[in-house]
């Protein structure tokens, strides 16, 4: 039957315009996964455009569509789909019917599933080209599978079902390559065994969107434009974005694998990042030209920290997952759904220059782009209004790379008019949207010169004909695919356990995803409506709150820098309420490297904290003077009472060196600060008290396997640091333990140990004096960082 197909296929080609001369030879396209989604949606579509476009090429064809089912199940599963496929409108109806006719004429399906199914689909092609004497051109499979059955497939095709001497071989790699830089390396060795790099075309679809696939030609063609103003000194910053509307429902098994930066960032956007930042090459169409320029570019890039991505998760994601995985009930997932990404690169053009990615699902709209935004230095004294009726200067200069869908709903590429008009190729770009009324970044289209293709083509119908005609330079290398799992792979690693931020999903998450660069990195503009552990309040409802205990007190729980502007604004949250209430408040820090960062975040960043009404204590001292690089009180002197308005009245080290001597006992140094203390602290009760634990799990300076200052009448205590220097003086556990509130920092994976055992054990301050910190009258709260938490 097969036979007689593509014979009457030759002759229908025959009847069709088509180049002089025999035929060029017979192509077997062979789709691996043919019943798929992805085989439904896109891939049967694209084989059937390819054939439309070179059914006169000369080419004869046939295709096979493969899969695990038996025979007689997935053939009706296959032509069920190929009844659905369509041509383009401006094909001629009674063209498209025929074409259609020969396209299903000359496709079957195979089982595909032992090694003797691959021999007898060999067989089966060798028997028709000796049969019809036709010459093998090629074979071409499309592996739309798992990845994990990548190298039992390519075992077979290498050892049962290469094409004959003097053919090609196309083996097509659908996505995900590997989970992280070891796994991609592993994938990449195994098909090596089996493939010549030249014989491997992995697909990254948005190579074959219009708009990207344009980004290198058109920069090619407008060197003379863009080679004053591609640098740092003109570039503001660069975007590559990709929003979406709908969530991952259906597809969590494969999202909770993966999420958004293994699914878009490491792939899409990153490609489409390559193709603005790299330097360009003096052939663009020369793929090993591309590939070693892209190479360079990922080199010129640094490397990336958890500080450089913000991470969010839709509200209903968590459900959705205990919804359709077994065994995930009771499990809540961190996975990212959205992501913010800063990157920067240290290549002389580049330089300074933010890089940034976007991608996310249940967002406010579905759109994608890449857009440079270059910097305005022009200052324009007329009104408003007449800015508007011209190409103004001060009116923003953009070039935009529009993937589709969004406001345009066209792939489209576009530059302002206050930049230049882009040289386009007219051929396959036409000149739009002059007289649309619609606005894109907040500017009417008639500030673009906009460029929309001539013929709107499906990425993978355009990447399929690339297949075809052997161009390498739309798909990802090996070296190529190991760089970019290099580059992301540590902050993935990174952020693996980082708590994503809650967001409701489409136009009600508002403000709360956006981002901003700060100090190298990103964080998310608005707090975290969420956690904010008190006792006695309600917690946002319109948020999941991760409601954390710690030894039966409030945990609060973040990264480190997160952490700390959390703690520091609620000391000036109690700071305030103690003032409404009392006048005053009586604060007690301890020192230390930890609370360094929180000291420099109250100093910077919190300007309504009453330190006029605040006294300033201290919760234990080293016995050092107070101009040594060692005492607490200097290095909270240096961080944070220098650059504050405390009276000077109001600050109160602790007296550690009398009569030109250091914590000597006779002195009555400790005497005199409790003293102080009975007199200005209502109760001998501190507002807030800041501890820290050591590793140990000493905190203040009590320290394990010593009763002094542990229990007993005596409010501050002389004692003895296994560390030098040995004297401290500390305030006692009952003084502490009379306090209103109690906060403890602990911060990174030193104190995980600590942090751990202390999870476990339960009030033995002698063993452990941190333990023993428990509010007679009051409320403790922990305030530990992911690091210290989780390891």
């Amino acid at each position: 039957k097969m036979l007689g197909r593509v014979l009457c296929t030759v002759l229908f080609v025959g009847a069709l315009p088509s180049p002089a001369g025999a035929s060029q030879g017979h192509i077997s396209v062979v789709l691996l996964g043919a019943t798929g989604d992805l085989a439904r949606k896109y891939l049967w579509q694209g084989l059937f455009q390819l054939y439309m476009d070179q059914v006169s090429s000369g080419h004869s064809f046939t295709f096979h569509g493969a899969a695990l089912a038996a025979l007689e199940p997935g053939q009706r599963l296959m032509f069920d789909v190929l009844k659905t496929l369509s041509c383009p409108p401006d094909e001629a109806p009674d063209r498209c019917a025929v074409l259609k006719d020969q396209f299903l004429k000359l496709s079957q399906y195979h089982q595909l599933k032992t090694a003797e199914n691959y021999t007898a689909l060999n067989r089966e092609i060798e028997t028709l080209l000796g049969q019809e004497g036709l010459k093998e051109a090629g074979r071409i499979f499309y592996f739309s599978v798992p990845p994990f059955a990548y190298a039992e497939i390519a075992r077979h095709i290498n050892g049962s079902c290469r094409p004959r001497a003097g053919a090609w071989l196309r083996v097509v790699l659908e996505k995900p390559f590997g989970h992280d830089l070891q796994s991609a390396q592993q994938l990449a060795a195994e098909l090596a065994g089996f493939f010549r790099e030249e014989e491997m075309y992995r697909v990254d679809h948005y190579l074959g969107k219009q708009a990207v696939a344009h980004i290198l030609p058109f920069r090619d063609q407008n060197r003379q434009f863009l080679d004053p103003v591609w640098n740092r000194h003109h570039v503001e910053r660069v975007e590559v974005v990709l929003k979406e509307t709908v969530d991952a429902k259906g597809r969590t098994s494969f999202y909770e694998q993966y999420g958004v930066i293994r699914d878009v960032l490491q792939n899409h956007l990153t490609e489409a990042l390559m193709f603005l930042i790299m330097e360009l090459p003096a052939n663009v169409s020369s793929a090993q030209d591309v590939v070693q320029h892209k190479l360079q570019a990922f080199q010129s890039l640094w490397g990336l920290q958890r500080s450089s991505a913000v991470l969010g998760q839709y509200q209903a994601y968590d459900s959705q997952v205990q919804e359709e995985l077994p065994g995930a009930r009771g499990h809540i997932s961190t996975t990212p759904t959205f992501a913010g990404v800063l990157i920067h690169s240290h290549s002389p053009r580049w330089e300074g220059v933010p890089f940034l990615l976007t991608s996310g699902k249940a967002l406010d709209e579905r759109v994608g782009y890449a857009r440079v935004l270059f910097r305005n230095r022009a200052y324009c004294p007329q009104s408003g209004t007449l800015r508007d009726a011209g190409h103004s200067q001060c009116k923003p200069k953009q070039i935009i790379f529009y993937f589709g869908h969004g406001a345009l709903n066209t792939p489209a590429v576009l530059v302002s008019r206050n930049l230049f008009q882009p040289v386009m190729p007219k051929d396959s770009w036409k000149e739009a949207g002059a007289g649309s009324d619609l606005h894109i970044f907040g500017q009417p289209l008639s500030d673009f010169y906009m460029y929309s293709p001539v013929k709107e083509r499906d990425a993978y119908s355009v990447l399929i004909s690339h297949i075809y005609h052997g161009r390498r330079d739309f798909f990802i290398t090996t070296e190529n695919l190991l760089a970019s799992w290099a580059f992301w792979t540590p902050l993935l690693d990174s952020t693996s356990r980082q708590p994503p931020r809650l967001y409701p999903g489409g136009v009600e998450n508002q403000q709360l995803l956006d981002f901003e660069m700060v100090a190298g990195g990103v964080a998310f503009t608005l707090a975290e409506p969420a956690e904010l552990l008190n006792p006695g309040g309600q917690m946002p409802s319109d948020f999941r709150a991760i409601q954390s205990k710690f030894r039966q007190s409030p945990l609060v729980s973040a990264w480190a820098e997160e952490l700390i502007a959390q703690l520091a604004s609620d000391m000036e949250e109690a700071a305030v309420r103690s003032v409404a209430r009392s006048g005053q408040f009586h604060l007690a820090l301890s020192g230390g490297s930890s609370p360094v960062g929180l000291f420099q975040r109250l100093a910077r960043h919190h300007y309504g904290f009453p330190w006029q009404q605040s006294h300033v204590w201290l919760v234990d001292e080293r016995c050092v003077p107070l101009t040594d690089s060692q005492s607490n009180f200097l290095g909270l002197h240096r961080h944070l009472l220098q650059h504050v308005r405390v009276p000077y009245f109001n600050i109160h080290p602790m007296p550690v060196h009398l009569n030109r001597r250091l914590c000597v006992e006779e002195d009555g140094g400790a005497r005199l600060y409790a003293k102080d203390i009975a007199a200005l602290v209502a109760n001998a009760s501190f507002d807030l008290v800041l501890l820290g634990v050591g590793t140990d799990g000493h905190t203040a300076s009590l320290f394990p396997r010593s009763e002094s200052g542990l229990r007993g009448a005596a409010t501050v205590v002389l004692t003895e640091s296994p560390v030098k220097p040995h004297q401290r003086m500390s305030l006692s556990l009952p003084l502490i333990n009379r306090a209103r509130q109690v906060f403890v920092l602990v911060l990174g994976k030193g104190k995980h140990g600590i942090t751990t055992l202390l999870s476990r054990v339960g009030r033995e301050p002698s063993k452990w004096p941190i333990s023993g910190v428990s509010p007679s009258s009051g409320q403790l709260v922990w305030y530990v960082d992911y690091e210290a938490l989780l390891g």
